[in-house]
């Protein structure tokens, strides 16, 4: 199982120098969950710098994985995790996640470096 963290989506759609590190996971749809805050965060980007339309087809291809809605034993397990990793909101439910459904996250987020379980790809 795999989850694409926002950077790497985001990284993705914009065809920047790491896009190619995250197409994989993004191509094996059967193994893709989507944390719907993730959904929300680049949706909220690609509505800012290209318009909603832009927007929405970005948020239509990312409902091609499984999300996952934020439920309250997963936001308690989240808030666990930020604390003891030091993680912001956001990213604490997306590592969250994918430790939940014994994923790898995928990412360009330094905020993950170093962090078991996390393919982290330095922004270039």
């Amino acid at each position: 199982m795999n989850v694409v963290d926002s950077s790497g989506w985001l990284e993705f759609f914009a065809d920047g120098v790491n896009a190619e590190q995250f197409a994989q996971p993004l191509s094996e749809l059967e193994q893709l969950i989507v944390p719907s805050i993730s959904v929300f965060e680049v949706f909220r980007v690609v509505c800012r710098q290209r318009g909603e339309e832009q927007a929405l087809q970005a948020a239509a291809l990312m409902q091609h994985g499984r999300i996952v809605e934020l439920s309250s034993s997963l936001a308690l397990y989240a808030a666990k995790l930020s604390i003891e990793l030091k993680l912001p909101m956001a990213d604490s439910i997306i590592l969250a996640t994918a430790r939940l459904h014994e994923a790898t996250l995928w990412t360009q987020d330094n905020d993950f470096e170093g962090i078991d379980g996390v393919r982290y790809f330095p922004k270039r």
